[in-house]
Formats: C-alpha cells, sequence, structure tokens
C-alpha cells in the first residue's frame, strides 16, 4: 500500500473517525519467531518447536507470539504514515489490546489505522488510534488494540 503522506498534524484533527493508513502485508517467518522468543526470553514451544507444535497444538503447528504482533504496530505505522511537520513520534501506550486469533508461522499480517481521537498536547497532539491486524485470508483479526502516539512539531 502507498505510505498516507500527511501535510500538517492539525490536518489530522478533522479526519477523526476515519481509516487513515493500511500497511503492506508482512509475512510471519519461523526466524522472526525465534528472534523475538531470542529478545524476550519466551521460548513456550508453541512458538519455537515447529516439529512439537504440528504434533500437539491445537493450532496445527508454530504461531507468533501476541506480543511479536503487537510489536509491529511500530513498523507499520512507521511505514504506513508520514506527517510532514512532524519532528518526532513516541508509542505512548495502549488503552485496550486483545489477541483475538492466533497467527500460524507462514501467514502475513496487516494493520489498517483508524483515528479515534485527535487531542493537543504541550508541543503537539496526541492520537488515538483503533489499530487492527489483519491475518491474510483469515475473517477474523490477530489483534485489536486502542494505541496512543504522540506526535511532537
Amino acid at each position: 500500500m502507498p505510505m498516507t503522506q500527511i501535510a500538517r498534524l492539525q490536518d489530522l484533527a478533522q479526519r477523526v473517525g476515519e481509516q487513515i493508513a493500511v500497511s503492506d502485508w508482512l509475512t510471519i517467518t519461523q526466524e522472526r519467531v525465534n528472534l523475538f522468543a531470542e529478545a524476550t526470553g519466551d521460548h513456550q514451544w508453541i512458538h519455537v518447536d515447529p516439529a512439537r507444535a504440528v504434533r500437539e497444538s491445537p493450532f496445527g503447528g508454530p504461531i507468533a507470539h501476541g506480543y511479536l504482533t503487537l510489536s509491529l504496530l511500530a513498523k507499520f505505522s512507521q511505514e504506513s504514515i508520514k506527517v510532514a511537520d512532524a519532528r518526532m513520534a513516541v508509542n505512548y501506550g495502549s488503552n485496550k489490546v486483545r489477541f483475538t486469533s492466533p497467527v500460524p508461522v507462514g501467514r502475513a499480517v496487516r494493520a489498517r489505522f483508524t483515528l479515534a481521537a485527535y487531542d493537543e498536547i504541550a508541543g503537539g497532539v496526541q492520537l488515538t488510534w483503533n489499530t487492527v491486524i489483519d491475518i491474510e485470508g483469515s475473517d477474523k483479526p490477530a489483534c485489536v488494540v486502542e494505541n496512543l502516539s504522540r506526535l511532537y512539531v
């Protein structure tokens, strides 16, 4: 998908309730899952032991960590939305997170960003996003999250 270009941060004030961007698809590889396990220390077999996951998991094979799926929001937002006059952006947190469906290794995910709120803060704005992380070929998303970002001009 092409990156959504916003000329001025204040232009987003009029777009509350609108889907602003959709990221490209990203295939979840076993290598990415293993690297995430190394980074976080979460080596649960449903993620990192493909042979056992095929034999014993109710998911039929290895799945991505829920927090790996959530962590991709930074990548997806940076690659999907550019606000020209913002000099800096920070993740401010999440109000609600639900992992609604497991992501099988080998499947692709993407994020859809809908602007839920625009609130002015000192030096910039706080944006609240209703974000859905889709699984390619699935009717049920992997994750739904209300996440917050702060952009400074």
